[in-house]
């Protein structure tokens, strides 16, 4: 197995969670728990969300956010290296 295979592998199983987390973040953002949230493409109020402080009262939110912000980091990571190995 290549590194580049082994960087996919990673980057594979590192998006395994991104269901789990998303919609924990998008819950809180959009106030719902309604499970449709998962399947509409509403961006602009998530995106908002993810970079400013929306509700900075909220100790989950910010708590939420600040893990899938870390989630999204480590995933971009991975997916520059995985890129930048040719």
């Amino acid at each position: 197995m290549t590194e580049k295979q082994i960087i996919f592998l990673i980057l594979i199983i590192w998006s395994i969670p991104s269901t789990y987390f998303r919609s924990k973040f998008r819950k809180i953002v959009y106030q719902t728990d309604d499970w449709k949230i998962n399947i509409k493409p509403l961006f602009k109020k998530e995106i908002i969300g993810l970079f400013t402080n929306m509700y900075p009262d909220n100790k989950t939110y910010l708590k939420t956010r600040n893990h899938y912000r870390i989630y999204l980091a480590v995933y971009l990571i991975l997916f520059i290296i995985y890129k930048l190995m040719y």
